[in-house]
């Protein structure tokens, strides 16, 4: 399956709180991505709500939303992070991570009151969110002669590209990435301005990435 040319994700962080029968069940949905983002939220987390009796949740990662996990803490098999998760594929959300913090409250809720325990607390925060589209980019690097910066100015503009790294000397050097829909057609007008003898040259092959941002 070839990757989709942008995704949807949220915007910010955002909170919700669930009550069932004592316990009360924190959300906290974050934009993440990777997974060594969510491991420092798990991490702040328990150690702000250290005194609760589980820490469940379900995060997607990348354009394709491939790579995906949910966690129960403890809880039976299947009544947290799979609901968890359930509300982020509804959603059709990625680089997304929520998880929900609960204190017990002395009655048993049963799988089907967990189930539908965490789907409604994950509801709640996520439906404190903006969800946004982003770009699936490539990353491109570009070598060129000073004399060329007017050009390259040019390219930058006209498709819509974001400096990471930029070097002005006599070989210039641009590091840069752009929407993967436009590509092709960037890489035709960078063949097209060396054909017509711009001192430019591509450095490397292209690199997919999701947006970090």
């Amino acid at each position: 399956m070839s990757t989709p040319f942008s995704y949807f994700t949220i915007q910010a962080s955002s909170e919700g709180l669930f009550k069932d029968t004592g316990s009360k069940f924190f959300a906290f949905a974050f934009p993440v991505k990777d997974e060594e983002e969510i491991k420092q939220h798990l991490v702040t987390l328990r150690k702000k709500y250290f005194d609760a009796t589980h820490h469940c949740y379900a995060y997607v990662l990348g354009a394709e939303g491939s790579k995906f996990r949910a966690n129960d803490d403890g809880e039976p098999n299947h009544s947290a992070g799979d609901p968890i998760l359930g509300q982020l594929r509804s959603r059709n959300l990625t680089n997304a991570l929520v998880v929900v913090v609960r204190y017990f409250g002395g009655t048993k809720l049963g799988v089907s009151g967990l189930i539908h325990a965490y789907r409604e607390s994950a509801a709640l925060a996520l439906n404190q969110c903006t969800i946004v589209e982003k770009d699936v980019t490539e990353k491109i690097l570009l070598l060129y002669d000073y004399a060329a910066t007017p050009e390259v100015m040019r390219l930058l503009k006209d498709f819509g590209m974001t400096i990471e790294e930029q070097d002005f000397q006599d070989r210039c050097s641009l590091l840069a990435s752009v929407g993967k829909k436009v590509f092709p057609e960037l890489i035709e007008k960078i063949e097209l301005l060396i054909a017509l003898g711009h001192p430019m040259e591509i450095a490397m092959p292209p690199l997919s990435q999701s947006p970090r941002d």
